[in-house]
Order: C-alpha cells, then sequence, then structure tokens
C-alpha cells in the first residue's frame, strides 16, 4: 500500500510519548501502536483530527502518500 504513517518520527520529535498521546485521543495503546507502525488499514478522520490537534500539525505530517500505479488495477478487500 503506498500509504506511509510517520506518525512515529512526529512523536519523536515532539517528545511525546505515545502512551500519553493513546490518552488524550481516547485509544488504546494497543491500537496507537498498530497505528505507528502503519499496520491499519483505516484512520476515522476524528481521530486524525485529535492527533493534529493536539500534536499542533497537519495530516500531511503524520501519513504521505507514495505513488504506485499498481493501485488502479488493485481490487478492493
Amino acid at each position: 500500500m503506498p500509504i506511509n504513517v510517520t506518525l512515529d518520527v512526529l512523536l519523536a520529535r515532539r517528545k511525546v510519548r505515545a502512551k500519553d498521546l493513546a490518552a488524550q485521543v481516547g485509544i488504546s495503546e494497543t491500537q496507537m501502536s498498530l497505528l505507528r507502525t502503519g499496520k491499519v488499514k483505516g484512520l476515522r478522520f476524528e481521530t486524525l483530527s485529535k492527533i493534529c490537534f493536539l500534536l499542533e500539525c497537519q495530516p500531511a505530517d503524520i501519513i504521505e502518500y507514495l505513488p504506485d500505479e499498481g493501485d488502479l488495477n488493485a481490487k478492493e478487500e
């Protein structure tokens, strides 16, 4: 998948612990871990909004798109 999650980098730059951010956002530490490692298939806009507010950033600071022509031929799961 051409979506790369860069939340770990932002947390390190901001010196924020993932555990603390998870508590403030209202998600489990497990969900935060999965999000940080990019092992999720989706992300609610509400969750993304809270993360951006708390880290004072934009969504593009957390996720990036890597172009892949194969996406045009991929079937929805």
